[in-house]
């Protein structure tokens, strides 16, 4: 019987980090899982707050007429972002 070839052993990798390393690399992911926070934070404010209507502006406001400036203003700023969708 002819003997069995050996198959070649496939090098392994290795990591070695020293303590400071692995801090570093926790305070790195700490900041990038803060920042996705507070970038889901912002994105909810956008999405999940209704736009404000004239029914929720104040008597004193919408007689005024400042409450109506600041609804027009914000209607428009709502097409803008539609229209860039």
């Amino acid at each position: 019987m002819a003997a069995r070839k050996r198959k070649k052993a496939v090098p392994k990798i290795k990591f070695q980090v020293t303590k400071s390393g692995i801090a570093g690399i926790g305070v790195v992911c700490f900041c990038v899982f803060l920042w996705m926070f507070l970038l889901g934070v912002w994105a909810g404010q956008s999405l999940l707050f209704p736009p404000v209507s004239a029914d929720q502006l104040s008597p004193v406001l919408y007689d005024s007429g400042e409450g109506k400036q600041v609804l027009d203003v914000i209607r428009i700023e709502a097409e803008k972002k539609k229209i860039k969708s």
